[in-house]
């Protein structure tokens, strides 16, 4: 059982209910996010945007695949890092809708990123998801020209980390993507919380644990399609959390090949969070042949909703303990960021800091500094 010692895994620990609560409020919302769409005509042929800034740009990473999978084929994700500092690549004249995601709605970049979209793109409407009603992003929008969704307070989360803020912003995007079906979404996503539960309350926490006693000074996470946005955060958790300690890389599977499996040593970790397209697995487990022929990891792990079947190599696997209930479930993208979350932490207690603030130097901060936004 976990020690809720700290914020950061107590903030781990109550993502389950963390989801269950944010649909409640989606759900009191869902006449309010029907209206704006219906009233600002925002359908499958509006071009979208889905941004964020660092673990919440890896969110519209994620949350794109779905948003594109379900015919919003204008949908994309550009980062408010991009969108700031070169509007011109990525901002074409015509009205937009705007996904902005945001934890504490107060990084620079997200509240420039919100000016220089509307001067860019005039007539755009923003739909702004965030865990912080009195951040600067949430001040910031226009009745009836955008919508914004306060997340509950448990998921403003007060370690340096994105964890829980991460999972449940994620989460309440697709169920806006959703609306039309909100009622018949609530058993999917208590699908996909009853399998992080089991991740959290049982065995393999206590596995994920038993890394950290490994000599590991890197690590990789793979995913493809959703998942590859879920390895991108993934990585940054035990970065972050280590202090640097571990060096960590994401990628998909396919794209490993293509110079970054250089980097896999006798001392990676490499975890690898398997799709449940058959099609797409074949390349995935193509891949894992490979690099336990060619790199000899340190230490390599499986997520994945049924089993993978790949034997004798891995350290463990963990497997959905009811995997129909998530056979076609967008949803189950946010328990498999668990890994991640759940090896930075054990890491960085094995280093000796304090996850709920492991820069030693003061090098990352829960809100980002130092940014100076130009005139646009």
């Amino acid at each position: 059982m976990l020690n809720l010692n700290c914020h950061t895994i107590r903030e781990i620990a109550h993502q389950p209910k963390m989801w269950m609560d944010t649909y409640d409020i989606v759900m009191d919302r869902k006449q309010d996010i029907e209206e704006f769409l219906s009233a600002n005509s925002i359908n499958k042929d509006t071009e979208i945007i889905l941004t964020g800034a660092g673990s919440s740009a890896y969110i519209a990473d994620t949350a794109v695949c779905e948003y594109m999978k379900a015919g919003f084929v204008h949908a994309k994700a550009v980062a408010t890092t991009d969108i700031v500092s070169a509007p011109s690549y990525f901002l074409s004249p015509s009205p937009k809708l705007f996904i902005s995601f945001g934890r504490s709605g107060n990084s620079p970049e997200s509240v420039a990123a919100y000016e220089v979209a509307n001067k860019c793109c005039p007539g755009s409407h923003h739909l702004i998801i965030t865990c912080n009603p009195d951040g600067e992003l949430a001040k910031r929008v226009e009745p009836g020209k955008d919508l914004v969704i306060v997340l509950p307070d448990g998921t403003n989360d007060r370690s340096l980390a994105m964890t829980s803020s991460f999972t449940s912003m994620l989460v309440t995007s697709l169920l806006c993507k959703n609306v039309k079906t909100l009622a018949a979404e609530r058993a999917k996503l208590q699908a996909a919380a009853d399998f992080a539960e089991s991740i959290i309350a049982g065995e393999a926490a206590d596995k994920i644990a038993k890394l950290a006693e490994k000599k590991i000074k890197r690590a990789v996470f793979l995913g493809s399609g959703p998942l590859k946005g879920i390895a991108c955060e993934s990585h940054l958790k035990l970065q972050e959390l280590t202090d640097g300690g571990i060096v960590c890389a994401f990628d998909s599977f396919m794209g490993l090949r293509h110079g970054p499996k250089a980097v896999i040593n006798e001392e990676t970790l490499v975890v690898y969070l398997l799709s449940e397209d058959p099609y797409t697995r074949r390349y995935e487990l193509d891949l894992i042949d490979q690099v336990e022929h060619d790199n000899h990891p340190a230490a390599q792990v499986v997520l994945s909703v049924t089993p993978s079947g790949v034997k004798d190599i891995l350290d463990f696997e963990i497997n959905a303990p009811q995997p129909e209930a998530l056979k076609d479930n967008e949803y189950v993208c946010a328990p498999f960021v668990l890994v991640g979350q759940l090896a930075g932490y054990f890491f960085s207690l094995a280093h000796g800091l304090s996850p709920d603030n492991p820069s030693v130097r003061g090098a990352i901060s829960r809100v980002v500094s130092g940014v100076k936004i130009y005139k646009y």
